[in-house]
């Protein structure tokens, strides 16, 4: 599926552009590394990975509500 390997290709740009140090950043990069990111996030929500993530934090979230009640 064209969709899944255009976000392990998006995964490994993420790694290589967070790796690098903070002080080197310019706004623009941070901007560009954002959105980078939110590309990503699209491309693996209608997946299986995105759904089982979906669904952990989900449980997760609702194990945190429940227990502050």
């Amino acid at each position: 599926m064209l969709t899944v390997n255009v976000a392990v290709l998006l995964a490994v740009i993420i790694v290589v552009r967070l790796r690098r140090r903070t002080e080197a950043r310019s706004r623009s990069d941070e901007k560009l590394t954002v959105l980078i990111v939110l590309v990503f996030g699209i491309l693996v929500a209608p997946t299986a990975f995105g759904l089982a993530v979906l669904d952990v934090v989900s449980q997760l979230a609702a194990g945190i509500t429940d227990s502050n009640r």
